[in-house]
C-alpha cells in the first residue's frame, strides 16, 4: 500500500464519529500513521493524534458533533456545498454515486458523497481513478479547509494532509 493509500484511509478513520469503538481502534490506526514514508505528511497525522489523545473525550466528540454534524459550512456531505436546490443536489449525488459504481463498489449504508467513504474508495482503486475522484472533490475540500481555518479548529491541518494526497505531494519529498 503506498503512502497516498495509507493516508486515505487513516484520514477516512480520524473523519469517523469518536465513539467507543473509534477510540478503541485508535493506537492501531496511530501505527499505521507512523509508516508512512513522507515525513512532513506522517508528522502532521501524528501531531493530529497527539492532539485527540491529549484532548477531553467528551469535549472532542463535542467539538466533532459542532463541526461536521450542525454547521452546514462543515459538513462531511460534499453535495450540500454550492448547490441551488434538490435537484442540482440530486444529481451530485448522483455523480458520486458513480464513482463508487464505475469501480465496482456501492455503499448501502452510507451516502455516497461522504467524505471518510470517498476517501475509502480512494485508497482502494487504481491511482489514476483516484486522481479523478480527487480532481473532482478538491474545491469543496478546499471550501471545507478555509472554514475549519476560519474557525481555528484542528481539523483543518486534517484536510490539509487530504488535500495534499489529492494534489500529489506525497509522491515528492521523499
Amino acid at each position: 500500500m503506498d503512502d497516498a493509500q495509507k493516508i486515505a484511509l487513516i484520514a477516512s478513520f480520524l473523519l469517523r464519529y469518536p465513539d467507543e469503538t473509534w477510540y478503541n481502534e485508535l493506537g492501531e490506526w496511530r501505527e499505521d500513521a507512523q509508516s508512512v514514508e513522507h515525513p512532513q505528511l506522517r508528522q502532521g497525522l501524528l501531531e493530529f493524534f497527539d492532539y485527540i489523545e491529549e484532548s477531553d473525550r467528551k469535549a472532542f466528540e463535542d467539538q466533532y458533533v459542532r463541526t461536521f454534524d450542525f454547521s452546514r459550512n462543515t459538513t462531511m456531505y460534499l453535495s450540500s456545498y454550492e448547490v441551488q436546490g434538490t435537484g442540482e443536489q440530486a444529481e451530485e449525488l448522483v455523480k458520486y454515486k458513480a464513482f463508487f459504481l464505475e469501480n465496482g463498489f456501492d455503499l448501502p449504508k452510507e451516502m455516497p458523497d461522504y467524505i471518510p467513504a470517498i476517501l475509502e474508495l480512494c485508497a482502494v482503486i487504481e491511482p489514476d481513478k483516484a486522481r479523478e475522484v480527487y480532481d473532482y472533490c478538491k474545491p469543496k475540500l478546499e471550501y471545507i479547509r478555509e472554514r475549519l481555518i476560519e474557525a481555528k479548529l484542528t481539523y483543518a491541518f486534517l484536510f490539509d494532509i487530504i488535500l495534499s494526497v489529492a494534489n500529489g505531494l506525497e509522491d515528492s519529498a521523499r
